[in-house]
């Protein structure tokens, strides 16, 4: 059968290659150009040969353009705790191949001009460190103090690093050891070095490529149309789909990354694998359930609660059980997802907002979309909008599953529009036209007014946006030229990852958001994203950056990533067919651009106990006719109880899209985060380069706008200060840090109330500290003093070496109970792995205190069972009492 699609194929489309030659292109740009059957971008041409088979000559520019540049930091534990942010070591290379010798810790020079030599390739070059200052503070004090006062024990010492952002140096501190970035002592026990090629280059990587179909994919649906550079992309990616399918029948991540994970998992499926390959959609959603409860697999200091976009499985779940019907299937997931929201409603719900707590969905990797200063507790903190948008669908789908199932759905519905209300009463931006990418802060939250692609895509796709406002979004959202950016502007000083970076199944999700809106020129731009991308490289990589369009350059990729092949994949599917999939049936219901007209079809499509044949003509948005087996239909629609072969043909009526507003715009980067302190009675800040005035916020709101760097508050009990800046184009960076101003602090040593630990941990206060297990003082009872009745925040000095910061599974969670009124969850991230000496702060409560003693519990409940299950260790060693009103 294969060599038959072989022989056929390429004659069914070699006479329309020729006629697409000269035709008007899909789209066209300053930089790249999509036409029927080829991608061109300057000198780097793809061009179809057959839907089997694409011819590229694409080279990256990477490391033409490697500057001799240089910037770099050295690193302890591989943590960026050598020097502030913003401030890094620099070298510019000429001939010599060693750096001079920095001293660990010390100040470097300001940046020099961009210079416009570049390095050539394989450059070995050795970087060499005085690293005396932090072995002498080890000697003499058993720890080092970073430039941030945190300390660093002699005990928990690992090694030194380098980081940067020269190939091979990354910034990705966490997996410096990883990547052979860790430094060896020379024969001067106080100088360290590491030798390594800069500008790494193998000439393979530069040759022109092809790909020629090998797997079978015969028994798959089969697409074809008047864009060969569609049909042979949708073949590229089903064959793609084959091979990322493991010998267990689950889903394999990308052709470098192994295992089913949860988010990655769940995105796919909904673009594209509930349908395509909806029983290896199950085996591997399947995988990521514990306890009866969906898996968080990556996310920030131990995974949930700080990451707690684990609900995008309901997502995949319900989309399954659309496609199939499949009552097993419905009896199996429904506790799933109810044990799940339930757990998450008592650990991330916010009263206060309706909306849930925890990191940006898919964006899991810190200082890429926030602000350094932020630790895994205020991450865990903040409230985003992708996050909250899967948290409300979540809850649309239970309530739906309950009424199928005959149980009481009326709470689930009512906690989806809590969410809902508060994401559009908190994150909805009027003068930009779309949602902001989150809250952030630590005791009060203020707006971050990011653009977040995925988040302003699923608000579109789930009607969290009414129909004025999904509009607005799309209209004016900004996108670069490559595409939509995950957010925008960028962050200043971050490698291109999720900053500065595009990722074709986010594009994709945004594109299926401009369909719905009926966005041509949104809808144009972003199809050439996928297209452009898939062509050149011949594979659906994962990102690429912003900049450049180049999958080079970013901080890790991998090419055959599921996500973007199944958003490949989709842009057929959900785009060209509107495929809907309802509980009564299948909806079509195409958006096609004018540029992609013409006829199309998709064979073999297997829909429950149905055999599709699907046949689109014209374009536009609106449907003219629709004929089923030769009939007229009054809509395009295949009820869920129809059997054997069906032929659909739908004639679009060649109507002009509602919209054509586009938002295109040059990339631009944000100022650099305020770095703001208190200095006496007063609040000063550094000035930055390019600000046009400051933005003071106290307590969560707006305050002032200044163009000064120094503030004097009011004379307040307690108040807490941020500070941001804004540039010239009226974009606004971070805020700083906040700085409390209070009055009222109260430390009160936890050993007193609980057995102090027989444990070798240093830099502790008091006369030591307790340990929380599931075998130790799983509840702490005491008392506190409040000097009178008022609102107090609450929070713990602790240490958890369960694991790294950025990834794992043991997050401690406890449960905090005052007058016997529950509060809340207390979240202890992991801070290191076996780094038990360092000490940090958990997560604000803000709870009412009663003149004189107030009884305090911490506890272990049922809730507070972490991803791991087994360990979810802590050491406290003092809790926190301020007063604020």
């Amino acid at each position: 059968m294969k060599r038959l699609v072989y022989l056929i194929l390429p004659l069914m489309i070699l006479s329309a290659c020729q006629t697409n030659e000269k035709s008007e292109p899909l789209y066209e740009s300053a930089q790249f150009t999509i036409h029927k059957n080829k991608v061109v971008q300057g000198d780097n041409i793809a061009e179809v040969i057959s839907p089997t088979h694409l011819k590229s000559n694409y080279k990256s520019p990477a490391s033409a353009t490697f500057s001799t540049l240089v910037k770099f930091k050295f690193s302890i534990n591989e943590k960026d705790n050598e020097l502030p942010p913003g401030a890094d070591h620099w070298v510019v290379i000429n001939d010599e191949h060693s750096s001079p010798v920095m001293t660990f810790g010390e100040t470097p020079p300001p940046f020099p001009e961009q210079p416009t030599t570049y390095l050539p390739t394989n450059y070995e070059y050795t970087f060499k460190v005085d690293v005396s200052p932090v072995l002498q503070q080890f000697e003499a004090q058993g720890y080092y103090e970073t430039h941030d006062g945190s300390k660093v024990a002699k005990a928990d010492f690992k090694g030194f690093y380098i980081a940067g952002g020269s190939e091979p140096l990354t910034w990705d501190f966490v997996n410096l050891d990883n990547k052979g970035l860790k430094l060896a002592p020379t024969d001067d026990p106080n100088i360290y070095s590491i030798t390594v090629q800069l500008n790494p280059y193998n000439e393979a990587d530069y040759q022109d490529k092809e790909w020629q179909l090998s797997e079978e994919v015969s028994t798959c649906a089969q697409y074809t149309s008047e864009q060969p550079i569609v049909d042979a992309l949708f073949n590229l990616s089903l064959e793609e789909a084959k091979k990322n399918i493991e010998p267990d029948s689950t889903l394999r991540t990308g052709a470098k990354w192994g295992g089913v994970w949860t988010r990655d998992v769940s995105y796919s499926i909904l673009l594209a694998f509930a349908y395509h390959e909806p029983e290896v959609a199950k085996t591997s959603l399947r995988r990521k359930v514990k306890r009866g409860r969906i898996i968080q697999d990556t996310g920030s200091g131990g995974a949930w609660p700080v990451s707690s976009d684990r609900t995008t499985w309901c997502l995949a779940a319900w989309e399954i059980y659309k496609v199939t019907g499949d009552q097993a299937w419905l009896d199996e997931v429904y506790p799933i997802i109810k044990n799940t929201l339930e757990d998450d409603f008592k650990t991330i719900y916010d009263a206060k907002t309706g909306m849930y707590s925890g990191e940006s969905s898919f964006l899991d990797w810190r200082e890429q979309t926030y602000p350094k200063w932020m630790d895994n507790r205020d991450i865990y903190v903040s409230q985003n909008l992708g996050t909250n948008v899967v948290h409300y669908q979540a809850h649309r789908i239970l309530a739906d599953m309950a009424k199928l199932q005959g149980d009481p759905h009326e709470l689930y519905a009512a906690r989806a529009e809590q969410i809902k209300k508060g994401i559009n009463q908190y994150l909805w931006l009027p003068d930009q036209g779309y949602y902001a990418q989150f809250m952030y802060g630590r005791n009060d939250l203020i707006v971050s007014p990011r653009y977040e692609a995925l988040g302003e895509a699923l608000a579109i796709l789930f009607e969290v946006a009414d129909q004025e406002r999904a509009a607005s979004i799309v209209s004016h959202a900004p996108l670069t030229t490559y595409g939509a950016t995950c957010i925008y502007p960028q962050i200043p000083g971050i490698p291109p990852y999720h900053n500065n970076g595009i990722w074709p199944f986010v594009q994709s999700y945004w594109n299926w958001a401009a369909a719905k809106t009926g966005n041509e020129a949104v809808l144009n731009h972003g199809l050439a994203s996928v297209y452009r991308a898939a062509a050149l490289f011949l594979t659906n990589y994962e990102n690429m950056v912003a900049e450049t369009g180049d999958f080079l350059g970013t901080e890790i990729n991998s090419h055959r990533m599921l996500w973007s092949m199944a958003g490949n994949l989709a842009m057929v599917h959900r785009v060209f067919m509107g495929m809907d999939f309802q509980l009564d049936g299948l909806y079509f219901r195409p958006v096609i651009p004018r540029a992609y007209g013409g006829e199309r079809s998709l064979s073999n499509f297997h829909y429950r106990d149905a055999v599709l044949k699907v046949t689109v003509k014209g374009h536009g948005t609106a449907i003219k006719s629709v004929t089923i087996n030769g009939e007229p239909a009054e809509k395009a629609f295949i009820p869920s109880d129809a059997t054997g072969p069906q032929e659909i043909v739908i004639e679009m009526a060649n109507n002009a899209f509602p919209h054509q507003d586009i938002n295109q715009v040059d990339n631009h980067f944000s100022l650099p985060t305020v770095l703001a302190q208190k200095e006496g009675n007063q609040l000063t800040w550094q000035a930055i380069d390019g600000a046009v005035h400051y933005r003071v916020y106290k307590n969560g709101q707006f305050l002032n706008t200044l163009t000064e760097t120094v503030f004097k508050p009011e004379d307040d009990i307690y108040a807490d200060y941020m500070v941001s800046a804004v540039d010239a184009k009226g974009y606004e960076g971070f805020a700083s840090e906040p700085v409390v101003f209070a009055k009222n602090e109260q430390i009160i040593e936890l050993e007193a109330f609980a057995p102090a630990a027989d444990l070798p941990y240093t830099n502790y206060s008091g006369q030591g500290f307790v340990e929380l297990s599931l075998e130790n003082n799983t509840i702490i009872d005491f008392q506190i003093n409040a000097p009178q009745a008022g609102n107090y925040l609450l929070d713990f000095k602790y240490a958890n070496g369960s694991g790294r910061w950025n990834t794992d599974n043991k997050c401690a969670i406890r449960s905090l109970t005052v007058n016997d009124a529950y509060q809340g969850v207390i979240v202890l991230p992991q801070r290191g792995q076996d780094e038990w000496s360092d000490w940090g702060f958990s997560n604000v409560l803000k709870v009412q205190l009663e003149t004189g003693e107030n009884r305090v519990k911490v506890h272990f409940e049922d809730w507070n069972n972490n991803m791991n299950v087994d360990v979810n260790t802590a050491m406290l060693d003092y809790l926190r009492v301020i007063q604020v009103n």
